[in-house]
């Protein structure tokens, strides 16, 4: 060592090495004394607090020469202080417990997207439209360290927070925390929206199989002086700290768990993702071991999600004997079981393994449903209470609140439930003297506080009470009883005539009212009528349920029947008939609709009309939930039925329109048009607005083949649909003399209102029928003036191009309308080409291009074998393929334009060489030359890459140029194979990333 180095190294030893605390920053800003500072056992400030100084320093607002407030200014000064700041969180390894714990939200933010930033991830760049493979090792553990922290924040601001005691009220201090807490609320909500995208992200870093580094004090060092040097030596993955690939999932893994586990709570099938990855994550510690530097996970934690995820998310291969007493509860509380969970309840008496707040918290939650409408529970909370009462005793606490509350109107079927919950929950030969006796005196304490003698006989003849109980306890007993009711002889032997008690008229009554509601044998629900009947005749028991509910236009003609008995039999009848109909319990329905059309035969006509309309609509659902579903047609006394109802014209019969509208959808759906066109009453068409419309969709089917000018029903229909879309108009005059002008989003002047066409058509299955409506309302969509991007649809050619009022048009609703109609025919067949690249329309209208991708990319994989067969041109026509040529420029996938330029019949090089050229490209680009088979785009490839210096990606284009099969010389059918070949791989590729 030199003598000028020595003295340097003495000078630089001797001076002080904590430095004045207000300016100790500065100090290690200026001195660069930050690694030896951290090096120290203790160091003071803490690592934390000197992230949470350099970043609050470097994001101070200036204020210029008019005394405005700037942003901070991008100085050197600045920059090395956020340089400082990720020192020190690397010196703490990235360790996000540490970080969290010890900074706030917007203060974590910022370091990690200085870390970003540092890490050249590009700004306003999307993380989940990055391939984490193809990216430095570097760059992709700033992203998974940002995502990670930001579901993690995500998860633990679900937690509720303990308020701290606030101390003495400082206006500054308080104007501080406020500053802070709308921060981190507006981060929070950032996070929230990104949520998705998040997980996509982790989702996508657990498909990595090569290790990771994250940046060190050394690389930061590096950046800050050759930024160059450290970018080639970070992509070759020799900089940084190493994080084994199994490090980084198990942290993965862990956050996604969290994650999912909270999102469960709104949507109970992501449990099954949490409790996946939780014990993924159990499988990864095992293998690296819970000693890991770099992966620090809270083992109880996980352990209690484990467990958790186990209850709510129970494996398949588990069997009931496996399952652990919590899961047992929680599968019979989700299913409805409750008298399971009773079993359950008494074991555990014998074997104490349920804690006592777990069993209360199950006790809280049927209260609460009780509490919300749910009668049937009432039963249940005190079935609960009572086995939650009996493990108190037995253990020696008090009898709580609750069980005195539902135990203040005691009965016979109470009392018996309680002996049994007691008898089974003590082994009366293993029992300890402390268990019996606290028995006893339950037992004895529940006798005296009874009122009803009868009550205390059933406990007092009771085999355990006898067991328990000495003779001189028992006699005791009985003293105390006669002392309260000398004129009673009480006996301590079972008194068996007890039992031969006849109930009161009012329990029979009850009794029979339970029955009644239970009960959907027609000729039970007869006799239990006539034996109320009998009891008492002042009660109407049609409304004994609030659940009986039948049409308003049948009620005032079956609450016109005098009869009492019949009016009830009849009313209760229809309305289990029509409740059985709504659950698709059709067997239990159609006996009850036959009962009913048998009583009210002998004596209204108008009444059993009525059943048979109702049975008719009875079969229909019948016919298209079984075998109308696999194809079948109906039979042809059903189709006859069909038709007598629609010419059916007997006056003064209510009518539901519903069963007008079923009939009709019946007859589209099988393909009665003939019977639609021709052979409909015209007084029908004039009556009827469901047999209107059914006749002109049935006509427009018919026509469909023939030319324009004969497709009078289809300019018909148009109107009739543009009239139920229109809005009528109309003036009002406000308080300040103006006139105003008010839409009724319903009009009034169409056949029905656009809420009854659209409940209609979702009614219909038949394709062309479904096809032409779909048409319909989106020639009806494009017909706007302000319409960019029309949407495409089958047969749109038969409607008029134009609306003579444009203003009385609701497009709102026709917008709205165009979606569900979408979405519906869809649900009823989703590998419909035509449906699809509507749906894709729609998506590229509103802007949504990765979802119009997406289904453009379906259409053509289900008319081409996932594009094993070449794609019609009548699906991939011109207008699609550009429409998917736009889609991908404004995801800046831009060698895939280049691509879907050749798909065009008329190839577009001005496009394709325009996207070339662009240099941000967010797709896989040179790895896509595979699929270029115009030579032409190749040769400009190659040449764009030598003018830019890029010889790797030149030679790669060379290579595709290269290819035999692409030699001008070729036969023209070669050259088509090799076309459609590289067309099928392409589009497999594509639809690979997008579905």
């Amino acid at each position: 060592m030199s003598a000028e180095a020595a003295d340097r190294e003495a000078a630089t030893s001797s001076r002080p090495c904590t430095p004045p605390q207000t300016c100790w920053f500065e100090f290690l800003l200026e001195e660069s004394l930050l690694e030896k500072h951290l090096r120290k056992p203790c160091p003071d400030p803490a690592p934390v607090q000197l992230i949470v100084q350099f970043l609050e320093q470097a994001s101070k607002p200036s204020v210029n020469e008019q005394n405005q407030v700037q942003p901070p200014p991008d100085n050197k000064r600045n920059r090395i202080l956020k340089l400082l700041a990720l020192k020190v969180a690397a010196h703490l390894k990235w360790d996000l417990d540490i970080l969290e714990k010890s900074l706030s939200v917007p203060v974590l933010n910022m370091l990690l997207n200085e870390l970003l930033c540092i890490s050249k991830v590009p700004p306003g760049t999307k993380h989940v439209d990055m391939d984490l493979a193809t990216l430095p090792p570097t760059t992709a553990m700033a992203i998974l360290l940002y995502n990670r922290w930001a579901i993690r924040t995500i998860v633990q601001s679900s937690f509720p927070v303990k308020q701290a005691k606030p101390g003495p009220p400082q206006l500054s201090v308080m104007n501080q925390m406020q500053q802070e807490k709308e921060l981190t609320e507006n981060i929070l909500k950032v996070l929230k929206e990104q949520a998705a995208d998040s997980i996509l992200v982790l989702e996508a870093a657990l498909k990595l199989n090569k290790d990771l580094y994250v940046h060190t004090m050394r690389t930061l060092d590096l950046l800050a002086v050759e930024p160059g040097m450290v970018n080639g030596e970070t992509e070759s993955s020799t900089a940084g700290l190493k994080i084994k690939t199994e490090e980084m999932q198990c942290q993965v893994c862990y956050d996604l768990g969290a994650a999912y586990f909270q999102q469960g709570s709104t949507n109970s099938a992501v449990y099954e993702n949490a409790r996946e990855k939780f014990f993924r994550t159990k499988e990864l510690i095992a293998e690296i071991g819970s000693l890991s530097l770099h992966c620090t996970i809270d083992e109880k934690r996980l352990a209690g999600y484990c467990q958790a995820c186990d209850v709510l998310v129970p494996s398949s291969d588990s069997t009931s004997q496996q399952l652990t007493p919590y899961s047992q509860v929680h599968i019979c509380l989700r299913s409805g079981n409750y008298q399971e969970v009773i079993q359950i309840f008494i074991e555990d008496n014998l074997t104490f393994s349920l804690p006592v707040q777990f069993r209360q918290s199950v006790l809280r939650e049927l209260f609460q449903k009780a509490q919300q409408g749910n009668e049937a529970l009432d039963e249940i909370c005190f079935k609960v209470c009572a086995c939650n009462t009996v493990r108190d005793i037995l253990e020696g606490r008090t009898i709580s609140v609750q069980f005195n509350q539902l135990f203040l109107r005691p009965n016979r079927e109470k009392i018996d439930f309680l002996l049994e919950v007691c008898s089974r929950s003590i082994n009366l030969e293993k029992a300890s003297d402390c268990l019996k006796g606290n028995m006893a005196a339950f037992l004895k304490n529940v006798c005296l506080g009874l009122e009803d003698l009868q009550y205390v006989f059933m406990i007092s003849s009771h085999e355990l009470f006898i067991t328990l109980l000495k003779d001189e306890e028992r006699k005791l007993l009985v003293d105390q009883m006669r002392k309260r009711s000398p004129r009673v002889n009480l006996c301590i032997k079972p008194v068996t005539s007890f039992y031969d008690i006849p109930a009161s008229a009012s329990v029979n009554i009850g009794q029979l009212e339970h029955q009644l509601i239970l009960s959907v044998d027609p000729w039970r629900i007869r006799q239990i009528l006539i034996e109320l009947h009998g009891m008492t005749s002042d009660r109407q028991f049609w409304t004994v349920s609030n659940k009986w509910e039948i049409p308003s236009v049948y009620s005032s003609v079956i609450l016109g029947i005098k009869d009492s008995l019949t009016r009830d039999l009849v009313y209760i009848l229809m309305a289990k008939g029509l409740h059985c109909s709504t659950v698709k319990d059709f067997s239990h329905a159609k006996q009850l609709f036959a009962a009913c059309l048998e009583l009210v035969t002998e004596f209204s006509p108008k009444l059993r009309q009525v059943m048979l309309n109702e049975m008719l609509l009875l079969d229909i659902h019948t016919h298209e939930a079984g075998t109308g579903q696999s194809g079948e047609r109906p039979p042809s006394d059903l189709i006859s039925r069909v038709r007598g109802y629609l010419e059916m014209r007997l006056p003064d019969i209510p009518l539901r329109q519903v069963v007008a509208e079923e009939c009709v959808a019946f007859m589209l759906n099988w393909r009665e048009n003939e019977y639609l066109t021709l052979q409909v009453p015209a007084f029908l068409l004039q009556s009827n607005p469901y047999v209107k419309l059914g006749q002109l969709l049935a006509a427009t089917c018919k026509e469909l083949p023939g030319p324009k000018e004969s497709r009078r029903t289809a300019k018909d229909l148009w109107e009739v649909v543009v009239q139920i879309c229109s809005v009528s108009n109309q003036h009002k005059r406000g308080n300040d003399g103006r006139i105003s002008l008010i839409k009724q989003r319903e009009s009034t002047l169409g056949i029905m209102y656009r809420s009854e066409l659209l409940s209609f058509i979702k009614k219909l299955r038949e394709p062309l029928v479904l096809t032409i409506i779909l048409s319909l309302f989106v020639k009806l969509h494009n017909v706007r003036e302000d319409i960019v991007n029309d949407i495409t649809a089958e047969h749109i050619s038969i409607w008029p191009s134009s609306i003579p009022n444009l203003q009385s048009v609701d497009f709102e609703a026709v917008a709205i309308t165009v979606k569900e109609l979408v979405r519906y025919t869809l649900s009823i067949n989703p590998n419909n080409h035509s449906w699809l690249i509507i749906q894709a329309d729609i998506y590229f209208a509103t802007n949504q291009y990765s979802a119009a991708l997406h289904y453009y990319l379906q259409a053509g994989a289900v008319c081409s074998d996932f594009f094993n067969k070449a794609v019609p041109p009548d699906v991939y026509t011109d207008q699609v393929i550009k429409r998917m040529i736009k889609c991908c420029s404004l995801l800046n996938c831009h060698t895939q334009v280049a691509i879907l330029c050749q798909f065009l019949r008329e190839i577009d090089y001005k496009t394709a060489f325009k996207s070339l050229q662009e240099q941000n490209s967010h797709d896989a680009m040179d790895s896509y030359y595979d699929y270029i088979w115009d030579v032409t785009i190749l040769e400009y490839l190659t040449y764009l890459h030598h003018k830019r210096g890029e010889t790797d990606k030149r030679q790669i284009a060379i290579k595709a140029i290269g290819q035999t099969e692409l030699n001008a010389s070729n036969p023209e059918e070669v050259l088509q194979l090799a076309a459609q070949r590289r067309k099928k791989k392409f589009l497999q590729a594509m639809a690979k990333l997008y579905f």
